[in-house]
């Protein structure tokens, strides 16, 4: 019955890339807070610093589509794995500053241009009447991976008592076996449409464009400063970060899915006008949380918003010309990304004085978003782009 089954699909291989992100990725995220407090001695300052290195790769994710003049997208995905892999692998060993400027610098452009490549992918690969629920399964794959990451922190640093060097190093390299078997086992799958390899910008994906920018700006607050609150303030430990992971995936594995239908049954207008309305609440709950139960609980429900941001992708792959996509993804990660190369640092720096401060503003930015999201039309569509503010669907792109 299995071999009836064609497992070797576009669909599949997108999940199962999915599932080998995060088992490197999860590692380095649920160790970096305590690993660099304890043993590089980082400040708001220096963690801020770190994150917006982490981040500047992102900012030049659109040079991905001039690497695609020489690599398709499909093996360009694979090769930023193994530099995902590779990258946490050696960061327990580089214990200092400048140590981890570089090895997260390294995880992180594999981990952007993967990024951007999987979000192209998909969207040239899934039918849009299903996309939703597809890239609902890919989180939930996702987080079933981040369950297993986390659990593995916990394991190793709790009960084995390992370094963090070994924890790394078995982290991204987990990553790297499964790529490597991936490349091997599944073939080489055609695009449907040939994309342009060359940055493009239309006018009429303006709403596309604030939207993934103001995504990106809220993103900061949670990866870099929500975090950093858990075991700055509150004392959190390797372990206990490890477990509130675990519980956000948990509920990710389940959700995911179900916030996929959400938004074929109701509108990308309606998910994210939940979102956002959700994340003011969140932020400045952040802003006046005095106690770690709570905190651990706006942590939690902060996680879970994040799956309704497929409602900007389908929203865009609705708008989009089918040959853009490529392009589209690579310029739409450099958008999310020029908040994120700023904000680290400069909300490094607020922290310091008013970390209460930081989370007044990711309220003020998801009150942005809620305004924004208003404009997105109930059946989105080429030529049907906004409610307000439309622009000529014939209007020249500017190109670069």
């Amino acid at each position: 019955m299995f071999s009836q089954f064609n497992w070797r699909r576009p669909e599949i291989l997108l999940i199962l890339l999915a599932l080998a992100m995060p088992l490197s990725f999860g590692v380095w995220q649920a160790l970096l807070n305590n690993f660099v407090i304890e043993r590089a001695q980082f400040t708001g300052a220096e963690i801020g610093l770190l994150q917006s290195v982490r981040e500047v790769p992102g900012f030049l994710a659109f040079t991905v589509v001039f690497v695609l003049f020489l690599i398709r997208e499909q093996r360009l995905a694979f090769i930023s794995l193994i530099a995902t892999g590779v990258g946490v692998a050696l960061t327990g060993y580089f214990p200092s500053t400048l140590g981890l400027l570089c090895t997260t610098l390294l995880m992180s452009v594999g981990f952007h241009y993967y990024e951007a490549l999987k979000t192209s992918l998909a969207l040239q690969w899934l039918p849009k009447e299903t996309s939703a629920i597809w890239l609902g399964r890919t989180i939930a794959a996702g987080s079933f991976a981040s369950l297993a990451a986390y659990g593995l922190v916990w394991f190793t640093s709790d009960q084995l008592q390992l370094d963090y060097t070994w924890i790394y190093l078995l982290g991204g390299g987990v990553t790297v076996a499964i790529v490597a078997v991936l490349w091997i086992v599944f073939p080489a799958f055609e695009q449907p449409h040939v994309q342009h390899r060359k940055i493009i910008l239309r006018k009429r994906y303006w709403l596309y464009y604030a939207l993934t920018f103001m995504s990106g700006a809220r993103r900061q607050i949670f990866v870099v400063f929500a975090g950093f609150l858990m075991v700055e303030k509150f004392g959190y430990s390797v372990a206990e970060i490890a477990q509130l992971f675990i519980a956000n995936h948990l509920l990710n594995l389940y959700l995911a899915p179900k916030i996929g239908r959400f938004i074929v049954r109701f509108g990308e207008r309606r998910a994210l006008t939940l979102e956002y309305i959700g994340l003011i609440v969140v932020f400045g709950g952040y802003a006046l949380v005095e106690t770690a139960t709570a905190a651990a609980a706006l942590y939690i429900v902060d996680h879970l918003f994040f799956s309704m941001a497929i409602a900007i992708k389908t929203y865009f792959q609705k708008i989009v010309d089918d040959r853009d996509i490529a392009s589209s993804a690579a310029v739409s990660f450099t958008i999310n990304h020029i908040a994120a190369v700023v904000i680290p640092v400069m909300f490094g720096l607020m922290w310091l004085v008013s970390p209460a401060a930081v989370f007044w503003c990711g309220a003020a930015m998801a009150a942005g978003s809620l305004l924004l999201a208003q404009n997105i039309p109930v059946a989105p569509a080429a030529g049907n782009e906004v409610r307000w503010g439309r622009m000529s669907t014939s209007a020249p792109a500017q190109e670069i």
